[in-house]
């Protein structure tokens, strides 16, 4: 039997090639699966300095988190079941994430070309449209699992009477 050419769908890379943490045995060994656990708590600890990197720098990125913050025990509180309180909540997150993206697109824009380019605005503005429409998701999530339910909407109009 002839050995493997490189063409071969079923030769294997050579090991410089193969991405970091992958194994070639089924079973693993224990070496690979600490460099896997280390690979894991490195990718969480850039992920949190991701995440404070946007606090810091992203004015809007701090705006949405407040949006979230003030509207999730509301989620919470409201008449709902808990698959709509999720789905809720996941709306409201996912505008966190597409800000996370829209800002990461915007500085490697600037990074790219400090100078204006007709091109790259419209990368920027295509990026911010893509958060336009998550705030808009979001209310219509909000909206459509609210809206069959009258308790729900007597229960804010009851709230807002009663405080004003």
């Amino acid at each position: 039997m002839s050995a493997p050419d490189d063409k071969s769908p079923s030769a294997s890379p050579p090991p410089a090639a193969m991405p970091s943490g992958t194994t070639i045995s089924a079973g693993g060994n224990a070496e690979n699966k600490t460099r896997d656990v280390r690979n894991f708590v490195a990718s969480i600890r850039f992920a949190v300095e991701g995440f404070f990197a946007a606090l810091k720098h992203e004015p809007s990125f701090r705006e949405d988190l407040l949006f979230v913050i003030l509207l999730v025990p509301f989620a919470i509180i409201l008449p709902v079941n808990a698959v709509s309180t999720a789905v809720m909540i996941a709306a409201l997150i996912l505008i966190m994430i597409v800000e996370l993206l829209n800002s990461a697109i915007e500085w490697t824009i600037d990074y790219l070309r400090p100078e204006i380019h007709p091109l790259a605005k419209r990368v920027k503005d295509m990026a911010s449209a893509a958060v336009f429409l998550s705030y808009i998701n979001a209310i219509i999530v909000w909206v459509i699992l609210l809206w069959p339910s009258n308790a729900v909407w007597r229960r804010i109009s009851d709230w807002f009477v009663s405080t004003g």
